[in-house]
């Protein structure tokens, strides 16, 4: 016999979970008395729900395997809805369970009582209740094998108080074994016939269920065909950056030459990737619903083909699967677009070059020190805002999962992401990149990091707005700002506040001995960046928007 919280953690050890993350509710406190016994799962305590979700979002997009979140009824529920969102628009697997008021107060609006499927089922793959301690373990497989199967996502289940504290002689579930769709060789065949007659094919990748051993399969296919590659919005990291088939970024101020190729492509491989709306500049690369190009679109979940864009080769796949298939796939002749990778990469590593921009701390020259400088396998986290474009247009990246960044946009994603990072891989150099306003969104998850004793270095871009949105107003609504203005604190005392080590850089030269020093710290760490708020973009000043207006 064994309580309710006994049985949802013994489900989670059999399901392979090594961290679980939460915010204590009152509501699940047998789930909690089941954690405290646990040697195998490791439960980190947020200091808030929000930094909760996305901790176990950045979990799941970094291992693979669903991320766990434990957060309570009502007002807990609703802050963890930040990072379920975006799980589900990153194709994330995760599970968070909801405490909730028990049984017998069911529908009564008992204290923080909410309707949880009916809140919830909008946005995750699927929202249920365990009313029953015997069906902990066939809720807990079914949830895990959800969130994995097809295109992966979140799954939120609520469990009432007294069920969690019943107790229940019932048997373990075994571990999920999630089926794979792969390629049919009719398929292959096809694709194989369509790159025989192509003169500008280009392969897009992206999406979910990549590793290490796709990439180089991938890799090596673009080698054979001499295809250009390139990445949807927030997977730089799927091929290595310095690939001699790397074409670059399609994402948030994409490169002329690279949106030319996409938009003159006779033949679009798209693997993995949803096609969503920063991906393609807003449904403007390719028509809806019928693309110019010739469309193969690879995708796990069958109802995600045809979704916005009618492909003419559709292939329900993983990326591992539809990877190991390609090894099977020669050039059958000569390549009828010899030279237009080199063409494609060179274009790439010109927009490297950093341009001019003001102010005494000059942001691209800053990460293209990092770029240089870092270990191949460090990992970089980011949330939103304007700083986020300079660090994907100047990083390069070198191996797999080095990027932890959300294709939903979210701000503050990058320190709970960082600090899920180094709790899977403490041994990795683990860098997070925010904004003033995007820092603060989560700031209070320092005090995590410096709990459990973690060396990140957070690097703040501080140029006292939203920097986004004041874009936007300064060229729609010409000579009316207003709520773009941001008050901040001394980020490098808030620092050392936590214990933490912090410091402002107010020069671009003083910026590599403050990195050295931070990282030897072996604690967390601030550096706060003083930035012109004139150096608003990439591509355009303050002034140079505003000249531009509607």
């Amino acid at each position: 016999m064994r309580h309710g919280g006994k049985i949802l953690v013994d489900q989670l050890e059999a399901q392979g979970a090594r961290a679980v993350f939460t915010v204590p509710g009152e509501s699940f406190l047998a789930a909690l008395d089941g954690l405290h016994d646990s040697n195998r799962i490791r439960t980190i305590i947020c200091r808030q729900e929000g930094g909760v979700s996305m901790m176990a979002e950045a979990w799941g997009k970094l291992t693979g395997e669903p991320g766990i979140a434990m957060v309570t009824r009502g007002p807990g529920a609703a802050n963890a809805m930040a990072g379920l969102h975006v799980a589900q628009q990153d194709s994330t697997p995760m599970i968070t369970f909801i405490g909730m008021p028990g049984l017998e107060h069911e529908d009564r609006e008992a204290f923080q009582e909410i309707e949880l499927k009916q809140m919830f089922s909008s946005f995750v793959k699927w929202a249920a209740v365990i009313r029953s301690t015997d069906r902990i373990p066939e809720y807990v497989s079914r949830a895990y094998h959800v969130s994995r199967s097809g295109r992966p996502g979140p799954v939120v289940l609520g469990v009432p108080e007294d069920m969690l504290a019943a107790t229940h002689d019932v048997a373990d579930a075994k571990p999920a074994n999630v089926a794979e769709p792969s390629p049919s060789p009719e398929a292959m065949t096809a694709l194989q016939q369509a790159l025989a007659k192509a003169k500008k094919p280009l392969m897009i990748v992206g999406g979910p269920g990549w590793s290490g051993d796709i990439k180089a399969k991938v890799e090596a296919f673009a080698t054979r065909f001499e295809l250009p590659v390139a990445c949807a919005f927030r997977y730089q990291d799927y091929v290595d950056n310095r690939h001699a088939c790397y074409a670059g970024h399609v994402g948030i101020g994409i490169d002329g030459k690279l949106k030319a190729a996409v938009t003159g492509a006779d033949l679009l491989i798209v693997v993995g990737a949803r096609l969503g709306e920063i991906t393609t500049s807003a449904y403007t690369l390719l028509a809806v619903p019928n693309p110019v190009q010739s469309l193969v679109h690879v995708h796990p979940g069958a109802d995600e083909l045809g979704t916005v864009y009618r492909p003419d080769l559709g292939i329900v796949a993983s990326s591992r699967a539809f990877a190991r298939a390609l090894d099977g796939l020669k050039p059958s002749g000569a390549i009828g677009w010899a030279g237009r990778a080199k063409e494609l990469h060179a274009a790439y590593l010109e927009t490297l070059k950093p341009v001019q921009m003001p102010g005494s701390v000059r942001f691209p020259e800053v990460i293209r020190t990092l770029s240089d400088t870092l270990p191949e396998d460090a990992i970089i986290t980011n949330g939103a805002g304007n700083y986020a474009a300079f660090l994907h247009r100047y990083f390069q990246y070198k191996t797999w999962r080095t990027e932890l960044a959300p294709t939903s946009g979210s701000m503050g994603y990058g320190l709970p992401a960082a600090i899920a990072a180094k709790l899977a891989h403490p041994e990795r150099t683990v860098i997070n990149f925010a904004g003033d306003g995007c820092f603060m969104m989560t700031s209070q998850e320092l005090a995590t990091a410096a709990q459990y004793g973690l060396n990140i270095v957070t690097i703040i871009a501080n140029n006292g707005m939203y920097g986004t949105i004041r874009m936007h107003q300064e060229r729609d609504y010409p000579s009316r700002v207003v709520g773009t203005t941001l008050m901040n604190p001394d980020f490098a005392a808030f620092a050392r506040s936590f214990g933490a080590h912090g410091e402002t850089v107010e020069t671009t030269e003083a910026f590599k001995p403050a990195l050295q020093r931070a990282l030897d710290a072996n604690k967390p760490a601030i550096i706060e960046l003083k930035i012109d708020p004139e150096a608003l973009s990439p591509r355009q000043t303050l002034t140079q928007i505003r000249s531009t207006r509607k």
